[in-house]
């Protein structure tokens, strides 16, 4: 093995991964392998991934924090370009550590993913002047699944890293996301 190097030391919740992959570099640049069945599985992750999908955002941009209703998806990300904080909220209910929430610097230099399984919402605030951001999903995108936390709920109280002066940059959809005690009565 020792091709990954996992931390679940996620704010003691159970389920979330911080993997690093091992870079294999020279003079041309470099190589990983960002994602190998059998290496993930020997780490706890065996999900069959359906989908992938990618995002270009500009600094300021936050998406999420969104999760789903009725096809929830475990999710598998990534920066290829810039630098992002990334979010995991636990939403599963009876979990001891319902309503925590974790959140890891993923970028570019540090080629870290972060494994976000079913049960919690996701979301990301873009730090870099600009950033790309991959992820695998283990289920289709239904839009009339989609719910979500605002993402400066103060029953929360995600510390998300804004630098003085920074523009938060929400889409429309964000904009209406539900509180965290909403969320609860859905």
């Amino acid at each position: 093995m020792g091709k990954l190097t996992v931390s679940e030391d996620c704010n003691g919740i159970k389920g979330l991964k911080v993997i690093t992959p091992e870079v294999h570099g020279d003079n041309r640049g470099y190589f990983i392998e960002t994602y190998n069945y059998n290496d993930f599985a020997a780490i706890g992750i065996d999900c069959q991934f359906v989908q992938d999908n990618q995002s270009a955002s500009k600094k300021g941009v936050l998406r999420g924090l969104h999760s789903q209703k009725q096809y929830p998806q475990d999710k598998l990300v990534r920066v290829i370009k810039g630098e992002v904080f990334d979010v995991a909220v636990d939403l599963r209910k009876g979990s001891e550590t319902y309503g925590k929430w974790f959140g890891v610097l993923l970028s570019e230099e540090n080629k870290k993913q972060f494994f976000v399984p079913k049960g919690f919402a996701h979301g990301f605030l873009v730090l870099s002047d600009y950033a790309e951001f991959c992820y695998k999903v283990t289920d289709f995108y239904h839009p009339n699944d989609e719910l979500g936390i605002m993402w400066n709920d103060p029953d929360l109280g995600v510390e998300w890293p804004i630098p003085e002066g920074m523009e938060i940059i929400l889409s429309e959809k964000d904009k209406k996301l539900l509180s965290f005690k909403e969320l609860a009565n859905v």
